[in-house]
């Protein structure tokens, strides 16, 4: 199972493809997803990066995390998973 990357401060012309390119250098690339508002459609500056491995996600993070990417210095760390809102999950309107 692949290990999926946080990736901050993005510039809001960073491309999926872009980081796809800059994160194969470590290892293969399972999925890249740019968040974006879903009324303006434009970058929300961050997205997540799925690693084939644990050891491959753990090289991007430390070659990557505070360089330089598209003139913004990005923030690369491990994905935390956002626990789930039960009462909104619940309580569905």
């Amino acid at each position: 199972m692949g290990k999926k990357i946080y990736v901050g401060n993005l510039s809001y012309d960073t491309s999926d493809a872009g980081l796809n390119e800059v994160f194969q250098q470590y290892g293969s690339v399972v999925s890249v997803k740019t968040i974006v508002d879903r009324d303006t459609g434009r970058s929300k500056g961050f997205a997540f990066v799925e690693m084939g491995t644990e050891d491959e996600a753990r090289a991007a993070i430390s070659a990557l995390n505070g360089t330089t990417l598209d003139g913004r210095q990005i923030k690369v760390n491990e994905s935390i998973d956002k626990p789930r809102d039960n009462f909104r999950d619940n309580y569905r309107y």
